[in-house]
């Protein structure tokens, strides 16, 4: 039988101004983290939280060319090994050799399409690291970069239906972390605990073609570090 997994945001916030999010997360059998919402709690996932609008908040080297894939609605895209990602006018899928099908829906009202943001949900595939998300509220969008709590900065692949619908989805991989950095419970990971786990991803942000900064989604953790 196919299992699929749906997931939903916990909070919209679009301020201009950073914040941290105000859903809770729990560890999942699996070593990983999920929002209250997922409903296949042996998934290796980290939920994704509310995107928050960062307009002027830092500006990067415009692209010169954006590199967005346009794809058909449902082709696969191989976007890692072992892992199968597809959009349709509902939103994104994507399978994992762990998780028949995953879903996150662009139409069931938790994503404010109006407003620039981006989400993101993480799993362990194989030795690798992988993440995915949605990016929407803006045609002007470009770049798609993850900061690890290291200190790297990664840039995502992204992908879009035709037309320009204001939203795609991005993915990318990075190295696993070395010790279990992963959201803890209602919140958990401030920094201030030692025994509190944090999320290695410090941070999604979503550029447009200009290099401006649209949107940045930063971990609970990043907050107090």
């Amino acid at each position: 039988m196919t299992r699929i997994k749906k997931y939903v945001a916990a909070a919209t916030v679009t301020a201009a101004v950073l914040a941290v999010p105000t859903g809770a997360y729990a560890l999942t059998s699996g070593g990983t983290s999920s929002t209250p919402s997922a409903s296949v709690p042996s998934a290796k996932s980290v939920g994704d939280s509310a995107a928050f609008g960062a307009s002027g908040a830092g500006v990067r080297p415009a692209d010169q060319a954006p590199s967005i894939r346009v794809v058909a609605p449902g082709e696969r895209v191989k976007a890692a090994p072992g892992v199968r990602l597809w959009l349709t006018k509902e939103g994104k899928y994507w399978s994992t050799p762990d998780m028949d099908e995953q879903f996150r829906s662009v139409t069931d009202g938790n994503l404010d399409l109006s407003t620039p943001g981006v989400s993101r949900q993480s799993e362990t595939v194989g030795d690798r690291y992988f993440h995915s998300g949605v990016y929407y509220g803006s045609r002007a969008a470009a770049r798609v970069e993850i900061t690890t709590r290291t200190g790297r900065t990664v840039r995502a692949s992204m992908v879009e239906l035709a037309g320009k619908p204001g939203w795609g989805a991005w993915y990318t991989t990075t190295e696993l972390p070395t010790v279990a950095k992963v959201l803890g419970p209602e919140g958990a990971g401030t920094g201030t605990d030692t025994g509190a786990p944090v999320d290695f991803i410090r941070s999604v942000t979503l550029y447009d073609t200009a290099g401006r900064v649209l949107a940045t989604l930063a971990s609970p953790a990043s907050a107090g570090n």
